[in-house]
């Protein structure tokens, strides 16, 4: 059986907008990602009932706090259910560590992810916060220190999935935003990719939200996604 790389982004405004198109999909084709609106509007109790229609849940809330909290919500999101959950990696260390700590004794755990550079982020915006590095080095400075922290794998641009496979190993999961079909509309990505390119290029999970959820036909553009990347 094909692992489902692709997770589609639920942008959607609330529930009702968002179970229009789950309806119409299996939890074979994908995986979802919901995100700080969905969740703020609709709570915890939206991510169980796509979980009991088969979906596995990549709940993307980017938490970046003091430790301690950080891994209290992240294992909030464990007995949950989810399936991933991601963190800043600017966090740091000890962050991450406690969460991993946090975690490990848990049945179901779900696959721990950082953030590296947002995929909006280009070097003078960087710089402007006092970052003097390239988004390139500073993805790499981070996701040594994801995986040396005991997480999975992090969130980055598809460009940069290669180099973080080299230099993490093949198991290190590389999670890609900012993922657009040859023809889609860049929105307000600047580091993107087309989906073929980007499993080429070692992304493990692809994360698609406009493209799909804001096409003419959502469901068919979600499958031609699938086809193009070799899953159907």
């Amino acid at each position: 059986m094909v692992d489902k790389r692709i997770v589609v982004a639920l942008d959607y405004p609330g529930q009702d907008e968002a179970l229009a198109f789950v309806n119409q999909i299996s939890p074979e084709s994908c995986r979802l990602k919901v995100g700080k609106e969905l969740f703020t509007k609709e709570g915890p109790q939206f991510v169980e009932k796509l979980q009991s229609n088969g979906f596995e849940i990549f709940l993307d809330l980017k938490f970046h706090d003091i430790p301690n909290t950080v891994a209290q919500a992240v294992k909030v999101a464990a007995d949950l259910g989810v399936w991933m959950v991601n963190v800043h990696a600017l966090g740091g260390r000890r962050m991450m560590e406690t969460v991993c700590e946090r975690v490990s004794n848990l049945n179901q755990r779900p696959k721990l992810i950082a953030v590296t550079v947002l995929t909006s982020m280009e070097a003078a915006d960087l710089t402007e916060i006092g970052l003097n590095y390239s988004p390139e080095e500073m993805v790499s400075r981070l996701a040594s220190l994801t995986k040396s922290s005991g997480f999975d794998g992090v969130v980055c641009s598809a460009l940069e999935a290669g180099m973080i496979k080299s230099m993490n190993g093949s198991e290190f999961l590389t999670v890609t935003p900012g993922i657009r079909p040859a023809d889609a509309s860049t929105d307000d990505q600047s580091r993107i990719m087309t989906p073929e390119l980007a499993v080429k290029n070692g992304s493990d999970y692809l994360v698609i939200g406009r493209p799909i959820t804001k096409s003419v036909d959502p469901v068919a553009s979600l499958e031609a996604i699938r086809q193009s990347i070799g899953e159907i």
